[in-house]
C-alpha cells in the first residue's frame, strides 16, 4: 500500500474542514471530486457557485463560499481589522483583502474555528500563499519560525524499503542560520515521525563529509549539527554528510563509519533553499517521485502550500496530509 493511502484511511477517521480558496483552477475542481467521492476530508471551496457548480456538476452539496456575496464577510472584516489594526490595516482594506485575495477568508476561516486547515498556492506564490497565514492564523506558542518539507515517495528505491523521505527546507526559508537549521532539523524529524511513525534518521548534507572539505557554507552546518544534537538528544541526526553517505550504506560506512545516521538517512536537511529546491525537483522529475507539499511546520493550524506545477493527485495528497496533520494537532492542544 503507497504511503498516501495509509494517511487517507487516517484522514477518513474524523473528517476535518478543509478549505481550497483557488477553485478558479481545474485541478483544484477535480481533486474536489475525488476528495468528496472517496468521502476523505470536507472540502470548502472559495468562489462562484454558479460557476463552480456548472463547472463540475458533481460538486453541488459541497460546501462552497463566495466571499464577495458571503454574509460572513463583514463579521470577518471586522475581525481582521482588529487583528491588524497595530499594524495599520484599515476596515476598508481587511474588506478589500478578504474580497479579492480569498486567502485572506480562508485564512479567517480557520482562525474564527469554522475550518481545520487551508491547502492554496497552485495558481498563487509561495510567499502571497503564507503570507496570510502568518498574519492571521501565527505559528504555534512554541515556535521559532516557520519552516517548510516535502515527504518524498520514490518508486522501486533501493535505498529504503518504502522509499519514504522528507527534505527540508525546500520552499521557504532562503538561507537558514545554523540556528534555523538546527530548528528545521528537529521540526522535520518530529514531522517525518508524525505523519510516517517510522523512525527519523536525520542527515544534514553538505559538500563535505566530516571535514572532508573547508569552507564557511561547511562550517554552518557543522555548528547546526551540534545545536541540533543538544536540543533534541532523543533524535538521531548526524553531519556534515554529503548526500551519497546519507543514503547509501556502503558509502557511508566508507566516509562517515561511526555515524548511526550515514547510510540510512530518512531525513534529509538541505543547507539552503536553492539545494532542497533543486534537490526535490530533480528526484521528482528524475525518479518520477511523488512529492507531497510544501508542508509547512511551526504554524498554529496547518496551513499547506502547492507547487504551481502540481498534479491533481499533489493537491489530493496534499490535502490529506493537512487533514492528518490537523487531526494530529487537535490532539495535542
Amino acid at each position: 500500500m503507497k504511503f498516501i493511502e495509509k494517511l487517507k484511511e487516517q484522514a477518513k477517521q474524523e473528517r476535518k474542514r478543509i478549505v481550497l480558496p483557488e477553485a478558479v483552477d481545474e485541478r483544484i475542481l477535480e481533486a474536489s471530486e475525488i476528495l468528496l467521492k472517496e468521502q476523505l476530508v470536507e472540502v470548502i471551496l472559495l468562489g462562484s457557485q454558479e460557476e463552480i457548480f456548472h463547472k463540475r456538476p458533481s460538486l453541488k452539496g459541497m460546501t462552497v463560499i463566495n466571499p464577495m456575496q458571503s454574509e460572513l464577510t463583514e463579521k470577518f472584516a471586522k475581525d481582521l481589522y482588529e487583528l491588524r489594526k497595530e499594524k495599520g490595516m484599515t476596515l476598508e482594506e481587511a474588506y478589500r483583502l478578504l474580497t479579492e485575495d480569498f486567502m485572506y477568508f480562508a485564512c479567517m476561516l480557520v482562525k474564527e474555528g469554522m475550518a481545520d486547515g487551508v491547502v492554496s498556492g497552485a495558481i498563487h506564490s509561495t510567499a502571497n500563499t503564507l503570507r496570510p497565514a502568518l498574519q492571521i492564523i501565527k505559528t504555534k506558542p512554541n515556535a521559532k519560525f516557520v519552516s517548510s518539507f516535502f515527504l518524498m515517495e520514490i518508486p522501486n528505491c533501493e535505498y529504503t524499503s518504502d522509499g519514504l523521505y522528507l527534505f527540508s527546507d525546500c520552499a521557504l526559508v532562503q538561507n537558514p542560520t545554523s540556528e534555523e537549521l538546527a530548528d528545521i532539523a528537529i521540526s522535520s524529524a518530529r514531522s517525518f515521525e508524525a505523519l510516517t511513525g517510522k523512525v527519523p534518521y536525520v542527515a544534514m548534507l553538505s559538500h563535505s563529509t566530516k571535514g572532508s572539505a573547508h569552507h564557511a557554507d561547511v562550517d554552518k552546518v557543522v555548528k547546526a549539527t551540534k545545536l541540533a544534537q543538544e536540543m533534541a538528544p532523543d533524535i538521531q541526526i548526524d553531519g556534515e554528510l554529503q548526500l551519497d553517505a546519507a543514503i547509501v550504506s556502503s558509502v557511508g560506512q566508507t566516509k562517515a563509519p561511526d555515524s548511526k545516521v550515514a547510510g540510512r538517512a530518512n531525513v534529509l536537511i538541505f543547507p539552503d533553499l536553492d539545494a532542497g529546491n533543486i534537490g526535490y525537483k530533480l528526484v521528482q522529475r528524475f525518479a518520477h517521485a511523488d512529492a507531497y507539499g510544501p508542508v509547512t511546520q511551526g504554524m498554529y493550524a496547518p496551513v499547506n502550500d502547492l507547487s504551481r506545477g502540481c498534479t491533481v493527485d499533489d493537491i489530493v495528497g496534499t490535502v490529506v496530509i493537512t487533514a492528518v496533520l490537523a487531526l494530529q494537532m487537535e490532539r495535542e492542544r
